[in-house]
C-alpha cells in the first residue's frame, strides 16, 4: 500500500507526484492490469519470462 505524508510547506502538486512514483515503484498499476485482463498462454509465458529475469 502506497502512502505519502504531506509536510507543512510541500504542495499537493510534489506530494503527488511522489505518491505516483511510490505507485509506479510498488508495481501496483502492473498488478492491476494483470488481474483485470485476460492472459492468453503466450502472455502468460512473457510474463513469467520477465519475472523470472527480474529475480536474477
Amino acid at each position: 500500500m502506497a502512502q505519502v505524508t504531506v509536510g507543512e510547506n510541500e504542495s499537493i502538486e510534489s506530494a503527488l507526484r511522489r505518491f505516483k512514483r511510490q505507485v509506479s515503484k510498488a508495481g501496483i498499476f502492473a498488478e492491476l492490469k494483470r488481474l483485470r485482463h485476460h492472459e492468453n498462454h503466450f502472455e502468460k509465458a512473457k510474463r513469467k519470462a520477465m519475472q523470472r529475469r527480474r529475480r536474477r
